[in-house]
């Protein structure tokens, strides 16, 4: 939440987190499958109690400093949320069923922030789920390699825009062109170099995830002042 607070206290529009499910049922924030990178625990997320998860270290890995610090649940991003005028993009990581699903959407408008969500995610399934249960909050579809036709993919999941590598504009240039044409937007991850913002945005894209907003936001300010 360290990191969080940080941005929330940045001059940055948007945040970004990932959401897993722990084994009883718990959103909390976490990027890899495992807890074994980022904790000194071992194991599948959702393998593990949120009193397990909970009862871990998040924090040594990254600096002493931040010793003790817990893996952070859902509830409390969406409560640090509450109190700031910042937007997020929430990637749900692999499958979420619709029961799932649910448990972020209670969070999120219990405190009243759905209209600064946007949802995100790689499994079509969960995409499907989104838009089902949650059809007014918008949803972002991620393909490390973009399909042949991404208008038609985001079109049927009535999604607003897809989230790709630039890699794959590399193999089809047009894609950018094309999704806007039909009103849909392109994002790319994740980029952290002078050199890789300057080709997304060659390419037009719409957004850049990175590790560095603070220097990218200052890059764009420096050399692209119209975008």
């Amino acid at each position: 939440m360290a990191a969080f607070e940080a941005a929330f206290a940045s001059g940055l529009e948007f945040v970004e987190t990932d959401v897993q499910l722990t084994a009883d049922g718990v959103a909390v924030l976490m990027h890899d499958e495992t807890v074994d990178r980022t904790t000194n625990g071992t194991g599948a997320v959702a393998d593990l109690t949120l009193a397990e998860i909970r009862a871990l270290d998040a924090g040594s890995w990254y600096a002493p400093e931040f010793a003790g610090t817990q893996v952070p649940l859902f509830d409390e991003f969406a409560d640090a949320l509450m109190g700031t005028r910042k937007k997020a993009l929430v990637e749900l990581k692999g499958y979420w069923s619709p029961e799932g699903v649910r448990t972020v959407l209670d969070a999120i408008y219990l405190r009243g922030v759905q209209n600064r969500i946007v949802f995100a995610s790689f499994n079509l399934s969960t995409i499907a789920h989104l838009a089902h249960t949650a059809p007014a909050i918008p949803r972002v579809i991620i393909k490390r390699d973009l399909p042949d036709d991404p208008v038609a993919l985001v079109s049927y999941y009535e999604a607003i825009a897809i989230l790709t590598t630039p890699t794959s504009l590399e193999m089809d240039p047009d894609a950018v062109e094309r999704m806007h044409a039909a009103g849909f937007g392109v994002l790319v991850y994740t980029l952290n170099s002078e050199k890789r913002w300057s080709e997304a945005l060659a390419y037009g894209v719409d957004g850049i995830v990175t590790d560095k907003p603070s220097k990218l936001d200052g890059w764009i300010a420096k050399t692209a002042p119209g975008t």
